[in-house]
């Protein structure tokens, strides 16, 4: 996975996690967003390029986000894995 495409799957968690501590909002991706994550703390979100040759190097290298994966921060760096939450926020793997 290119650094572009895991920034861009991480900061969306990361933006969920930053703001409103695990609450059952949606997220809210706009098409021609970025949301790039950089590091603990540092999340951003820009409008891309709108070239159709800007979204094909994206898309080289991008992976789809499976359904059912947990983002989550353990000491300052951000993790991903399989499985789900519970409304009470217990982890459960599928």
């Amino acid at each position: 996975m290119t650094r572009v495409s895991k920034t861009l799957i991480f900061t969306a968690a990361f933006a969920v996690i930053a703001t409103s501590a695990f609450s059952e909002a949606t997220w809210d991706f706009k098409a021609g967003m970025a949301y790039v994550y950089g590091g603990p703390g540092k999340m951003s979100a820009m409008a891309m390029a709108p070239a159709e040759k800007n979204h094909e190097a994206m898309m080289k290298n991008a992976k789809k986000v499976p359904d059912n994966t947990v983002f989550f921060m353990s000491n300052g760096s951000l993790y991903s894995t399989s499985g789900r939450l519970d409304p009470t926020g217990n982890f459960y793997v599928n």
